[in-house]
């Protein structure tokens, strides 16, 4: 990612920080609405995964411009859903319903370039989790 994504990901996501909640609870509808088949995947209720989620973005925005550190993290959280049963096709619906919750919650202060950025990011991510679940990247957003 460019130094300019970066800004344009943690700037966006400075935004959506006082509303966490709202932004969780919007991206598990739109999920389950596109993806209706993942909703057992989910066995804790949705306000809990929405905290988790919000956890796990907000240490992946404030390091995007030195992942290093957070790689074994990452490379675990994914072995840890291959177990709930995720696998490399449910990436792409989780991407796309985490972009359009995000311009949701953002409106119009989530331009175009806001939101290139932002597939950037997840891209990165979810190569990295589907590498590290052994299953071979495609494309998730």
């Amino acid at each position: 990612m460019t130094p300019r994504q970066i800004d344009l990901v943690q700037d966006s996501f400075a935004l959506i920080v006082p509303r966490r909640s709202e932004v969780a609870a919007n991206f598990y509808r739109i999920l389950f609405g596109l993806a209706p088949q993942l909703r057992p995947l989910f066995r804790n209720d949705v306000e809990t995964q929405g905290q988790k989620l919000m956890q796990v973005l907000t240490s992946v925005v404030r390091s995007l411009s030195n992942l290093t550190p957070l790689l074994h993290t990452i490379d675990a959280l994914a072995e840890r859903h291959v177990g709930y049963g995720v696998r490399n096709a449910h990436y792409a619906p989780v991407g796309r319903a985490l972009i359009l919750a995000l311009r949701d919650t953002l409106g119009e202060a989530f331009t175009i370039e806001t939101e290139e950025a932002w597939v950037d990011a997840y891209m990165i991510l979810s190569r990295r989790m589907m590498i590290a679940a052994g299953e071979e990247p495609a494309l998730a957003a």
